[in-house]
């Protein structure tokens, strides 16, 4: 790499001397985004493991604990969020589409960056994020995905993390669909490296990435039934192949209750 491409330090600018001072651009530094809304409560767990049927075996029955979903943010995000918020916004509008029915929701949590992307535009948002050259979100480190039963018409997510090697930022992609149309366009097209992880995901939560050129299952037997990290799935009572035991229940266990 030459020297005039190498990425600059956090904090200098060209020409920058020692006694000039810089803002910092990390996300501790700055205001942090106001909520718009507390978020969506998707669940009420009880116990060590929120279980829902028989008895709780793992001694804390008595504990009790909302499940809270983060809500909008407001602007300033802050740190660099706010110039890739008006970047990918602007960007979306040279192409005659509305943000506002691309982007459901931005979510600034835990010093990250979210977009909330609806589905049917998820292609679009990381061809925009990969090869607009003020976003240069090269490469995304996968997908991967959870299942909120409670969250009804939006029980399953996946959630893509992108990094700008070009400018050293990370962001957050999430897209919902419904257990009753599981259905997801595949990125495979922009970030090859994704073929694996939409099968990990496939295979364990049952999400179809539509457009994937082999979508197969990656760790279960093919003929397998079900999609063992859905919360709806039953942990144990399932034959184990190959040794003729079988692992009791949940609420046919021990309690200590």
């Amino acid at each position: 790499m030459s020297a005039d491409k190498s990425p600059e330090k956090k904090g200098s600018s060209p020409g920058a001397s020692a006694g000039d001072a810089q803002e910092p651009e990390g996300p501790e530094s700055t205001v942090p985004a106001q909520r718009e809304d507390l978020g969506d409560v998707i669940a009420v767990r009880r116990g060590m493991f929120g279980a829902r049927n028989g008895t709780d075996t793992s001694g804390y029955g008595g504990l009790v604990r909302t499940v809270r979903l983060p809500g909008g943010s407001s602007r300033p995000y802050g740190s660099y969020f706010d110039e890739v918020a008006d970047e990918l916004e602007g960007a979306l509008e040279e192409q005659d589409v509305e943000p506002e029915s691309v982007i459901e929701k931005t979510v600034v949590d835990r010093d990250e960056l979210t977009f909330h992307i609806a589905r049917e535009h998820l292609v679009r948002v990381c061809q925009t994020l990969r090869d607009d050259p003020a976003l240069r979100f090269e490469y995304c480190t996968g997908v991967s995905a959870v299942h909120f039963p409670g969250d009804t018409g939006r029980e399953l997510r996946a959630v893509y993390h992108l990094r700008s090697l070009t400018h050293n930022r990370i962001i957050r992609l999430e897209v919902s669909a419904p257990d009753a149309d599981p259905h997801i366009p595949s990125v495979v097209s922009v970030y090859p490296t994704n073929d694996w992880h939409e099968r990990e995901a496939y295979d364990f939560f049952g999400l179809i990435f539509d457009g994937h050129p082999a979508l197969t299952r990656i760790m279960m037997p093919d003929d397998w039934q079900g999609f063992p990290q859905r919360k709806d799935y039953p942990l144990g009572g399932i034959p184990v192949e190959y040794k003729g035991a079988q692992i009791p229940a949940p609420d046919q266990r021990r309690s200590y209750s």
